[in-house]
């Protein structure tokens, strides 16, 4: 017998979705569902919430196969606009991360250790369809006899472009400063000495892993909103972990979870992903995923209204405490005040920017949103869930909600 009140299965709400059913709410939009309604009736009125975050992702790049010249050739080494790519995988495929940077860039002749173009700007590129400079060199065989090939590209001459990320949509991470009394170039961005700034990088209450803390309905299989276009999940992402510490709503106070994730880039869209150089780091990719989270029960209607302030973040020293040590911090502030453009440390109020955009988030959540009401996206069932916290029961952290209101 189940321990919820309310519940449904995916198969009954792609059935809704299919006759036109279904109620669909973005995840900002369902805070106010819930404190109005409640949980049992709020899971009972909607059937899927949609997420969204589109800030910078690292570890992120392209599998390309570019099919085989005449005479053939064994790539071992390639180069897409002059940007490294890694080609010992096979003959004529190579991946590209999106830190790769430019050989010979001109801004690092002027500025050591500042590039303005790299891997992430090449997938960009791919995307809006232009045309990139392929380079790729071979030792020789009998069979793949060619040492060295030249020419220029676009997508559609590509066999396969495949965005294959495997770390994306990082559940929380932490806020950055920095205590030092000189300005620190970090992938957190540019950090002014003595606390005059801080840094963070999440889309907070529309973020999917905030709205799905535990990893129920999330795994293997998922279909996703990924740059545009429709991708899955094929893994947990590198560095999940699961067991991080979490807060009385049971979302973590750092990074915790993250998604392997990959889709067609053909279908993808430069509007959601975008080349980034990050000023005395190097060069990244911002990434736009988007998941649909069905409602089943009231336990994930209470999880999918958690709001900004109801979200914790470590406030991590960037210039002394790196690696990031969770016993060594400023203590914790919320999405809410990160929001407001303001946070206090240490009894000092500092301004705070993010590194990722709420309304590309938005945008996102709405274009999944509108993408289940066009029957063009379906949810599926995972083959199999993430790995999951020791810290989760059914219905702990509703009850203990309840309990406090």
């Amino acid at each position: 017998m189940s321990v919820f009140k309310v519940n449904k299965t995916i198969d009954e709400i792609n059935k809704k979705i299919e006759n036109g059913e279904a109620v669909v709410v973005n995840a900002e939009e369902m805070i106010d569902i819930v404190r109005k309604e409640g949980v049992i009736e709020a899971a009972k009125k909607v059937d899927v919430v949609t997420t969204g975050t589109f800030g910078t992702m690292c570890s992120s790049g392209a599998l390309i196969n570019f099919g085989h010249t005449t005479p053939k050739i064994k790539a071992a080494k390639v180069w897409l606009n002059d940007v490294e790519a890694y080609g010992a995988v096979a003959a004529v495929d190579c991946f590209l991360g999106a830190t790769s940077v430019r050989k010979d860039d001109p801004l690092n002749a002027v500025h050591p250790g500042r590039f303005e173009y790299g891997g992430g700007h090449v997938i960009e590129d791919l995307i809006a369809g232009k045309r990139v400079k392929l380079v790729a060199e071979g030792y020789g065989t009998d069979c793949y006899p060619a040492k060295h090939i030249e020419m220029e590209i676009t997508i559609n001459d590509l066999k396969q472009a495949t965005l294959l990320n495997p770390r994306n949509a990082y559940q929380n991470y932490s806020v950055a400063v920095n205590s030092t009394d000189h300005t620190i170039y970090t992938y957190m961005g540019v950090l002014k000495p003595r606390l005059a700034n801080a840094t963070y990088s999440s889309a907070g209450q529309l973020s999917p892993l905030m709205n799905d803390p535990f990893y129920l309905t999330i795994g293997i299989g998922t279909r996703i909103f990924l740059g545009g276009g429709i991708g899955y999940v094929i893994w947990h992402g590198t560095q999940h972990n699961p067991n991080e510490e979490r807060n009385e709503r049971g979302i973590p106070k750092t990074g915790a979870g993250a998604l392997a994730v990959m889709g067609d880039m053909k279908q993808m869209s430069p509007d959601f992903v975008k080349g980034a150089s990050i000023l005395g780091y190097g060069c990244s990719l911002s990434v736009g995923v988007g998941v649909a989270i069905p409602i089943l029960n009231e336990e994930m209607a209470f999880f999918t209204s958690v709001s900004d302030e109801e979200i914790d973040a470590y406030i991590f020293d960037y210039g002394h405490d790196y690696p990031l040590k969770i016993d060594n911090n400023y203590g914790l502030t919320n999405y809410k005040e990160l929001r407001s453009g303001y946070i206090t440390v240490k009894g000092k109020k500092i301004p705070a920017s993010p590194l990722s955009s709420y309304s590309g988030a938005m945008k996102i959540a709405e274009t999944l949103k509108q993408w289940i009401y066009d029957k063009k996206f379906y949810l599926t069932k995972p083959s199999e869930l993430l790995p999951q916290s020791k810290d989760y029961e059914p219905l702990k952290y509703l009850k203990r909600y309840e309990k406090n209101l």
